[in-house]
């Protein structure tokens, strides 16, 4: 994971505490998982075709 060991990933946890109070932890990690988890359903379901594409009606609207 990242080139990282047992002992550096301690120390990270331990500054993360240090800073955020363990109480703050648990509410950050939860937001991060919301986070990522609307980001990686936004990959893997394409936009609707009338968001990306315009239509030719559109198009030609917009010429006029």
């Amino acid at each position: 994971m990242f080139g990282l060991g047992w002992p550096e990933i301690a120390i990270i946890l331990v500054v993360a505490v240090l800073i955020f109070g363990p109480k703050k932890i648990p509410e950050i990690g939860k937001s991060l998982g919301q986070s990522l988890k609307g980001f990686k359903d936004g990959l893997s379901s394409p936009p609707e075709a009338s968001d990306s594409v315009p239509s030719e009606t559109e198009q030609n609207s917009h010429k006029s």
